[in-house]
């Protein structure tokens, strides 16, 4: 069956297709329906079913002779060194890892945190909540102290696993006392930690709170798995909100196995055996679904990389590692391979390896631009599949599903919604949009298997954020087109997050952070675009009457303010003192319009706009940034 045909068959009984799917997963109690509806408009899958999602991703390989098959790759060009676990290896360690947790109290439903940069042993924190049914959230190492607080009074976990330290190249971040600080900051207080000690650093415990990950397992009994109903929660994984409050995306458990198994050959085209790597973070989405889950679920051998697409040592790492390892399926940010690009135009450092054995590139992350998918497509001489998806869905909304069939490659398109999704451009009235004409994207409820059911503790937030706009349907929050052959183009976001080198940060929080300043009247924050990472963010802030220091003080204090309170990943470095915002008559700052002055791009004066003089003010302030050059 080519794509079109396994479309229509998904269309013609969307439950029949993800039942014949679900086959795939070992079961300890099979469901005997597809498709739930608790409300009116919220959906679950396989909600009937028992399962376990460790046993899936581990122990049933072990069971059906992969044993001795490598489980996880962790490669870290910043230690040089190269580590690898087999199924079985894998299996006796989270159990191990598991046991100790259950020994402490952890059980179905508990809330842990983990917060760990990429080692092997973060996959096995959570696949060891996974083992007992606890829920993780994996927060991204190396986020503040304050964000992380937000966390955990959000989801209240009963233990916090950490790493003494994460590694950049030339330097140690200190995770300790960043957990330290967060847990102070937060309102509800973890009972205990664990910390994998790095030989890089090793941090100071206090007795009886933080435990050594190896004294923590010594002597415990290994945990069996713990089956939980196919609607249980698997993780909380938290995501930008435009209000700067971050929105906690639940995944269900039998609808994620799924969907995710489905995937990994329909998408990604691997068959159990081959190597699969996503060079991502596991404190984002795509780390969750395909370094952990994804890959492991299928049988594939997955690869954990610490170190970055170029100074680690060179822009060959990415080269090496594909070589080496025998990768079949790449998967990265656009972002990455524009400074790889940066580094090495001419793609002379792929020239000392072999990548033969590799199938195809795959991007994501943020809109992959057309220089940088030429570019790649000439030095690899790969087919380059952009696929987009979110940190809500966890798998593609509309991608190039090569294992079934390898779709023409439109360069700037994403090319086709996937199997689950009923993919509609929309106007402001909910109508849908001629072919070719720009409009809201949305997709026709109900989502998938493997998307988001709700928020974490927050329904009514999730239908407010998700369902209001457009009644029936899931908003996605981006803008753009279909074109007569059913290939989607993302145009922009509908919103206020912006996208820095693949992570969806919000502006609403950064100003939040800079309106916090004690000579900041009023602020705004845009993002502007930026070759390397897409986007960067740019602040533009009014002082307090009678505030005379000098400009360059105060706007390296904010940058210093946003680097604390939100984090280095954040990447805030421009900002600039202005005498006022551009606004409505109604007050409302036209951001829109002082990007398009950023980039150099025509727009049109809007109708509403106070006092347009105000523009000619912003574009000085730009150009003394670097921007607003045309």
């Amino acid at each position: 069956m080519g794509y079109k045909d396994v479309y229509a068959s998904w269309q013609a009984d969307p439950e029949n297709f993800w039942m014949t799917q679900a086959e795939a997963i070992s079961w300890d109690q099979k469901p005997t329906r597809a498709l739930t509806s608790p409300d009116t408009d919220l959906y679950e899958w396989f909600a009937d079913s028992m399962v376990n999602t460790c046993y899936n991703a581990v122990d049933r390989h072990v069971e059906n002779g992969r044993g001795d098959q490598v489980a996880i790759i962790h490669d870290s060009p910043i230690t040089n060194s190269i580590h690898k676990i087999t199924f079985a290896e894998l299996k006796d360690r989270v159990a191990s890892l598991a046991g100790a947790l259950a020994a402490k109290g952890i059980t179905k439903g508990d809330r842990v945190i983990i917060y760990m940069p990429m080692v092997p042993e973060a996959l096995e924190a959570m696949l060891a909540c996974a083992r007992l049914g606890a829920i993780h959230s994996v927060v991204f190492g190396g986020f503040a102290s304050n964000e992380l607080a937000v966390r955990i009074d959000d989801a209240q976990p009963k233990a916090i696993i950490a790493a003494s330290c994460g590694l950049e190249p030339g330097r140690v971040v200190h995770y300790k006392p960043l957990v330290d600080g967060a847990i102070e900051l937060a309102q509800h207080k973890p009972e205990f930690t664990v910390i994998f000690q790095r030989e890089q650093e090793v941090a100071a415990l206090k007795d009886g709170y933080d435990f050594d990950w190896h004294g923590f397992q010594a002597g415990v009994t290994p945990a069996d798995c713990v089956p939980v109903e196919g609607n249980h929660p698997a993780y909380i994984l938290y995501t930008s909100g435009t209000t700067g409050q971050p929105k906690g995306v639940v995944r269900h458990t039998a609808g994620h196995l799924v969907a995710l198994n489905w995937s990994m050959k329909a998408i990604y085209n691997v068959d159990p055996g081959d190597v699969f790597w996503a060079a991502s973070d596991v404190g984002w989405v795509v780390g969750h679904s395909y370094i952990c889950y994804g890959p492991l679920i299928h049988g594939n051998t997955t690869i954990v990389f610490e170190g970055k697409p170029i100074g680690t040592p060179d822009a060959g790492t990415f080269w090496r590692i594909i070589d080496e390892h025998k990768v079949r399926s790449f998967f990265t940010a656009p972002t990455a391979f524009r400074a790889v690009k940066r580094e090495d135009p001419k793609g002379e450092f792929l020239a000392k390896y072999d990548i033969s054995h590799l199938r195809a590139i795959y991007l994501a992350g943020e809109r992959a631009d057309p220089d940088t998918i030429e570019w790649a497509q000439n030095v690899t001489g790969k087919p380059i599949y952009d696929h987009w998806w979110q940190t809500e869905t966890g798998w593609t909304i509309a991608g190039n599903p090569a294992g079934i069939e390898a779709l023409p490659v439109k360069i700037g398109s994403p090319t086709v919604a996937m199997p689950g999704y009923d993919i509609q451009v929309l106007d402001e009235g909910g109508n849908q949009m001629p072919a070719g004409e720009l409009g809201a994207i949305a997709v026709k409820l109900p989502l998938p298997p493997g998307t988001l059911p709700t928020l974490w503790n927050a329904e009514a937030r999730f239908r407010k954020s998700y369902l209001t706009t457009f009644p029936g349907y899931y908003e996605t929050g981006d803008a753009g087109i279909i074109d007569e052959d059913g290939y989607l183009y993302i145009m922009a976001r509908t919103d206020d997050v912006i996208n820095v080198a693949g992570h969806r940060l919000s502006t609403g929080a950064m100003e939040e952070v800079l309106a916090s300043h004690p000579d900041v009247a009023e602020c705004a924050v845009i993002g502007v675009t930026d070759q390397l990472k897409g986007q960067l963010p740019m602040g533009f802030v009014c002082l307090t009457t009678g505030v005379n220091r000098p400009h360059e003080e105060i706007t390296a204090e904010c940058v210093k303010l946003v680097r604390e309170k939100i984090g280095p990943v954040a990447a805030f470095k421009l900002c600039a003192v202005v005498d006022r915002l551009p606004k409505t008559r109604s007050g409302k700052i036209l951001r829109a319009t002082m990007v398009k002055l950023a980039d150099s791009e025509a727009f049109k004066l809007p109708a509403t706009i106070d006092d347009p003089a105000i523009l000619d003010e912003i574009k000085v302030a730009l150009q003394g940034l670097g921007y607003a050059k045309g």
